[in-house]
């Protein structure tokens, strides 16, 4: 088995711009670009093999006709979904839901569980993350009377932060923030508040209250995430978070490092600096904006060179 090299696909958004060019050299179809969908098998945006004797196929289609390349991991759908995200303005704040409510209402959907690790931000910059209601009644009621600065809970962020965003979580990046999210597969969203923009035919966007408010976890509560750190040769790991969906993590490489893979298969983001993977004789070039996913039985691998990664699996 070999590492797996996907041709990202982008999706042009309200409040994108073209970070994602000027940062990865990625080329984006508009200056309204917001995500670059990195390693995909969902319908609305599957990433494309562009290396080895899968080049062509999706990600989707791997997961239904190989499952080997995944250990025989179960699961009707791929299970997870790497973007990064250009918030060129405000998101409009919004949450997701967990699996059942989303397999109820969405037509069998997978929730929406999520995390963020901020590759850039402009100084001072802020998310929101959370809401200040102590009860259901008071959000429904804080919603309709438009209490909108008393009811959101801002946080400020800077380069390196991580957030792990569970379903339930009321949540919004802020103008000026580059993200890599690290999701399930799953692209259902409730629109709660969009500061009343409108598009370019004066429309304003949809939201959708009612499901919202059946899905927010009442009172907030923080994601739980503990990062802890350890120093191997030539690495840095920092492992933010393993929780029920996926774990994540940052490799920071500095010379030539030797990894064992222990997992089905793993997402792998460079988002910073460059270098190679070694792989039973073969060297693959990384590069930032690179994204790969190491099949199973890859066994031990090598990267060489000065970079960051995110690295994800279930």
């Amino acid at each position: 088995m070999k590492p797996l090299f996907f041709k990202p696909t982008f999706q042009e958004r309200i409040w994108g711009g073209t970070a994602l060019r000027e940062t990865f050299g990625y080329d984006i179809p508009s200056e309204k670009t917001g995500e670059c969908w990195a390693i995909s098998a969902h319908p609305n945006g599957p990433s494309v093999v562009e290396n080895g004797p899968y080049a062509g196929k999706t990600l989707d289609e791997l997961w239904k006709e190989h499952r080997e390349l995944f250990g025989h991991a179960e699961g009707d759908v791929f299970p997870l979904l790497t973007k990064i995200l250009d918030a060129n303005e405000d998101l409009s704040v919004q949450v997701h839901p967990d699996d059942s409510y989303a397999k109820v209402h969405e037509n069998g959907e997978l929730g929406k569980t999520e995390c963020w690790y901020i590759i850039d931000c402009k100084e001072d910059a802020e998310m929101i993350y959370g809401h200040n209601a102590k009860t259901k009644e008071e959000l429904v009621r804080m919603m309709e009377n438009g209490q909108w600065g008393d009811l959101l809970r801002r946080v400020k962020i800077k380069p390196g932060d991580f957030f792990y965003v569970p379903s339930g979580t009321i949540h919004a990046l802020c103008q000026g923030t580059l993200v890599l999210e690290t999701q399930q597969s799953s692209d259902t969203t409730y629109r709660v508040y969009d500061y009343d923009r409108t598009d370019a035919n004066g429309n304003k966007r949809e939201l959708h209250l009612e499901k919202a408010i059946d899905v927010t976890t009442v009172p907030h509560v923080d994601g739980v995430s503990h990062p802890s750190v350890e120093e191997k040769e030539h690495v840095t790991i920092t492992t933010f978070v393993q929780a029920e969906f996926f774990s994540v993590y940052k490799w920071q490489v500095e010379g030539t490092s030797t990894f064992s893979m222990d997992r089905p298969f793993m997402l792998c983001s460079v988002i910073n600096g460059g270098g190679a993977l070694v792989h039973d004789g073969e060297e693959y070039d990384l590069e930032k904006g690179t994204h790969f996913l190491l099949p199973a039985n890859i066994d031990e691998f090598t990267i060489n060179g000065k970079c960051e990664l995110i690295v994800s699996h279930i």
